[in-house]
C-alpha cells in the first residue's frame, strides 16, 4: 500500500567533522553557516525526522532541527564521522548519510534517494549526478554495521557500496550539480 513506509523514520547524518584543508578552513563554518544550514534543511525537507551534524575539527552552531554529535577520532577521516553518526542514529529505520560540503544539493534530491531506499528491496540508494555517485546516500538500519565495519579511513562507505549491486541508483543531475566543493 503505498504511503505505508511514512512510519519509516529516517534520520539525516551531516559529515562535517573535517578541518578543511584544501579549503582552508573546516566546511562546517563555510558562509557563516550557510553550507550547514542548507544540509540539515535540505535533510528535514527531504522527510528526515531529525538530522545530526557530525563534528570534529570546528565547533558550529546548530540550525533548529539538528543535534551535534563529536567524532573524538575525526582527523582519522570520514570513516571516522561515518561511525559516530551512524552510532548516534538511535532506533531510526534509515540513515540519510550526507556531506557539508555539496551547497546545491536541496530536499528535492533528499526525498528522491529516500525514496527510492524505501520502494528498493535492499534499502539502499544514493544519488547520482550526471553518472558519478555522490550524496546523499540511504542505508537501511539491517546495513549499518556492515557500513561500520567496512568504513576505513578516508573511504568512508565506499568499499561497502562498491560490494553491493542491489543500490538504487537516482539521477538527480536535473536538481544540482552534487559537485563537493573542496576549494574556495
Amino acid at each position: 500500500m503505498e504511503g505505508c513506509w511514512v512510519s519509516e523514520v529516517a534520520v539525516g547524518i551531516v559529515l562535517a567533522a573535517g578541518e578543511g584543508r584544501r579549503y582552508g578552513s573546516p566546511k562546517v563554518l563555510a558562509e557563516d553557516g550557510g553550507w550547514l544550514d542548507t544540509a540539515v534543511s535540505a535533510l528535514l525537507g527531504g522527510g528526515c525526522s531529525s538530522v545530526l551534524v557530525v563534528l570534529g575539527a570546528a565547533d558550529a552552531p546548530m540550525p533548529e532541527g539538528a543535534r551535534a554529535v563529536h567524532a573524538p577520532d575525526w582527523a582519522s577521516g570520514l570513516s571516522a564521522s561515518l561511525k559516530a553518526g551512524l552510532s548516534a542514529a538511535g532506533e531510526a529505520e534509515f540513515a540519510v548519510v550526507h556531506v557539508v560540503d555539496t551547497p546545491d544539493v536541496g530536499p528535492e534530491v533528499v526525498r528522491a534517494v529516500l525514496g527510492a531506499a524505501r520502494s528498493e528491496p535492499s534499502r539502499l540508494a544514493r544519488a547520482v549526478f550526471a553518472g558519478e555517485p555522490g550524496h546523499p546516500v540511504v542505508f537501511g538500519r539491517e546495513h549499518w554495521a556492515d557500513v561500520v565495519v567496512a568504513s576505513t579511513g578516508d573511504s568512508g562507505a565506499r568499499a561497502f557500496l562498491a560490494a553491493r549491486s542491489d543500490v538504487a541508483l537516482v539521477e538527480c543531475s536535473h536538481w544540482a550539480t552534487g559537485v563537493d566543493r573542496d576549494f574556495r
